[in-house]
């Protein structure tokens, strides 16, 4: 989207950084276990609160859009959380009415979604 012009970098920065939020909280779909364990024996961040640090962040973040019942913090839930494609999202949970939307409406959705989030995150690009 960014280099067809329809989002700005920090947008992208935006979605990003939510992104790994949603990563870090452990919120992403059902995948095997990392066979690579950090130790936290070296004296490292506790990571059940890093985890619950980022479960917040990501809360307040969903929240600044109009929480997940609104269209806005659905589609970030489901677009960049769940990484939906929007297309899917568009037809299975567009509407919170049981209705699917049109794409061109929910890339719109998306859009205005990144801009707030860009704003809550306080992104700048120079």
């Amino acid at each position: 989207m960014e280099r067809r012009g329809t989002i700005t970098a920090g947008m992208r920065q935006a979605g990003e950084q939510l992104r790994n939020l949603f990563r870090v909280a452990h919120l992403d779909p059902l995948h095997a276990a990392s066979l690579v364990r950090v130790s936290t024996a070296t004296g490292g961040d506790d990571p059940s609160n890093r985890v619950l640090a980022a479960k917040e962040r990501l809360w307040r973040a969903i929240c600044a859009v109009g929480g997940l019942a609104s269209p806005g913090g659905a589609c970030l839930w489901h677009v960049i959380g769940l990484e939906q494609t929007l297309k899917e999202w568009a037809l299975t949970t567009g509407s919170s009415r049981g209705r699917p939307v049109a794409q061109e409406t929910a890339s719109g959705i998306l859009v205005g979604a990144l801009g707030v989030l860009e704003t809550h995150f306080g992104v700048r690009i120079e």
